[in-house]
């Protein structure tokens, strides 16, 4: 030991002019525990509030930078100091770590492809595999560094790195059952559980084109036609939004439900032919170099992607927190799109819930919350303060199609009343700004109280409907599969076959690329003529310039229409979709433009008779 040591040492030089001899050893577990220190509080900041924290990431990352640097150039003196290889990959884990969170701070896609990169070499060099069998920390931590990676491979959309990896941590898990206690493994046995239910939902089929916004598939946005300036003189972008949803049992791996997945990739780009040179890399020996992975690193022919706060399960005053921080860093040419999934609640619950109230005082509670946040219609607005006596149940002209008013959004669990519910009047406040809101939820249509009553800002609503269409394959249910609604906002064609029957197995694919060049074209279309409609509110028309609010849209009048005219739920208006402002006739499902491209996309799939078409001819007719 001690002819190596000088070899195990490195000159520090002191503000004296004699200078210090320290270990290298030394040196490095100084800049791991410095690391650790700036980690472990990092890692519980928020992924909102972005401007403040920025700075603070950025010296992390340089702090880690300096650490694997120097563990690089020192690896073998460290080595033969005691420095253990998941040591090594512990450190790689962090800094995957970090550029993922930055990633879900950002959105920025660099730093997600970067997450991959130091994953994957952990993966490949099985930097946590030396010593498993024996060390159950050490089972964990390789327990804990797979499921990171399979959510960033998820996200990317590398499919089959996603299925190499769920096999790697399903053989993990029985060897360490096998080598350990059963009951150490419960939690992991669950996670398993969890990403095969999540992909049995997230289907090749559902992936046969990127979710993400193609420029190869979808119009550029330099092409995309400009309004009137008669109609409106202002052009909004998407610039942040937020994503939630909050249903019993509902698909999900980790804290990512299979509804905020499809409209987090829905709201980003997709990097230019990246996606058809390979949908996943299978990992050999030696892994992708860096290069190839860097591919799609940064494409600088696209915009940045809008900014995107995902929560899993928030508290309501979380929710609403995160929501008012988001709209005090919108820029002035901003439009925050809030997202909001779950059960709805309506006054009967509501009132059974509370326990000591009637629904009679519910009733006379609605109407003065309502007058007090100025939400309601002139109706509502028009009885007078207690005119609601025992005797009397809340008027008519409250009520849309049987839901009160006081329906909400359900994110908890349904025995503590109200404190967990999303209410109208919840989202009044944020309306200062442009809100695009998009509610997938039973009590959706409570929302159009917002319509009318906004405190600066006219909002833009996309309500799903109440209830779920009957559909043709009987594990075509949200439980299963997700919203259907948000399905057509994210993967139109997709939902069409599972409303029809048309499974994964069945589907034509032939059949399939030719209704969605059809319907690609007919979605193009419409945005033309939307875009040269003088009747458009100026809500739409302003944000007709954004390519992602753009689509939307273009994928609810597709959805409305194909739900309007589908047989079995055809008049029946709790099962279609509503906007807000209204659109012009022309875009309505009783249009015959309209109906004309659900008719040649069901005529595509052979389909045609499971629908009612009262403009157009069909070819039985």
């Amino acid at each position: 030991m001690s002819q190596q040591q000088p070899q195990q040492q490195q000159h520090v030089h002191s503000n004296s002019s004699n200078s210090v001899t320290i270990p290298v050893s030394e040196v490095y577990w100084s800049l791991v525990d410095k690391a650790d220190k700036k980690f472990s509080k990092i890692r519980d900041l928020p992924y909102y509030e972005r401007h403040r924290y920025d700075t603070y990431f950025f010296k992390v990352f340089k702090v880690y930078t300096e650490l694997w640097k120097f563990q690089q150039e020192n690896r073998q003196k460290l080595v033969e100091a005691g420095l253990k290889r998941w040591e090594i990959g512990e450190i790689a884990s962090r800094i995957a770590q970090l550029y993922y969170g930055q990633y879900m701070r950002t959105s920025e896609r660099s730093y997600l492809s970067e997450s991959y990169i130091f994953y994957e070499a952990i993966f490949t060099r099985e930097y946590f595999r030396e010593g498993l069998s024996q060390d159950l920390n050490l089972a964990n931590k390789q327990l804990r560094f797979l499921a990171r990676f399979l959510m960033v491979c998820l996200v990317l959309n590398k499919r089959e790195t996603v299925h190499q990896l769920v096999t790697q941590l399903k053989l993990l898990l029985d060897e360490c059952k096998r080598t350990f206690q059963e009951t150490d493994f419960r939690e992991w046995k669950l996670v398993v559980q969890e990403i095969v239910r999540f992909l049995k939902a997230d289907t090749a089929f559902m992936n046969i084109r990127p979710l993400r916004y193609s420029l190869v598939l979808d119009p550029h946005p330099d092409s995309l036609p400009r309004a009137s300036a008669a109609v409106t003189t202002r052009t909004l972008r998407l610039r942040n939004a937020v994503l939630s949803s909050y249903h019993n049992n509902e698909v999900k791996f980790s804290e990512l439900t299979i509804d905020t997945f499809r409209m987090l990739q829905s709201l980003e780009w997709e990097p230019s032919g990246s996606f058809y040179q390979s949908s996943g890399t299978k990992m050999g020996a030696s892994g992708p170099s860096r290069t190839n992975i860097s591919q799609d690193i940064v494409d600088h022919t696209l915009p940045p992607n809008p900014q995107k706060v995902v929560l899993y399960r928030p508290s309501m005053t979380h929710l609403i927190a995160v929501i008012a921080t988001v709209c005090e860093e919108l820029p002035p040419d901003g439009v925050l799109l809030v997202y909001l999934s779950a059960s709805g609640l309506g006054p009967t619950a509501l009132s059974s819930l509370a326990g000591a109230e009637t629904f009679p005082d519910a009733a006379n509670k609605i109407v003065k919350d309502f007058q007090s946040h100025t939400i309601s219609s002139d109706v509502i607005s028009s009885i007078p303060l207690g005119s609601v006596t025992e005797n009397q149940s809340v008027p008519t002209q409250m009520k849309v199609n049987g839901l009160s008013n006081n329906s909400c959004l359900q994110f908890g669990s349904r025995g503590n009343g109200g404190l967990n519910c999303v209410y109208p009047s919840d989202l009044l406040p944020f309306t200062r700004r442009p809100l695009f809101l998009v509610i997938d939820s039973e009590s959706s249509i409570a929302f159009e109280a917002i319509s009318g009553a906004e405190k600066g800002e006219p909002a833009a609503l996309l309500l799903s409907p109440r209830c779920s269409a009957p559909m043709g394959s009987n594990d075509s249910c949200r439980h299963s599969n997700g919203s259907l609604f948000t399905i057509f906002l994210t993967a139109p064609l997709q939902a069409f076959c599972i409303l029809v029957g048309i499974s994964s197995s069945e589907v034509d694919m032939g059949a399939f690329s030719n209704a969605e060049k059809l319907l690609s074209s007919s979605l193009n279309d419409w945005g033309l003529a939307l875009a040269a409609c003088d009747s458009l509110s100026p809500v739409w028309v302003q944000i007709l310039g954004d390519p992602f609010l753009r689509r939307l849209l273009l994928r609810f009048i597709f959805c409305w229409a194909v739900l309007s005219l589908y047989a079995p739920t055809y008049s029946k208006t709790e099962f279609v979709p509503h906007c807000l402002p209204h659109l012009p006739e022309n875009f309505t499902p009783k249009a015959a433009a309209i109906q004309t491209v659900v008719l040649q996309v069901a005529e595509t799939f052979g389909a045609a008779n499971k629908f009612i078409f009262s403009g157009v001819k069909t070819a039985e007719s």
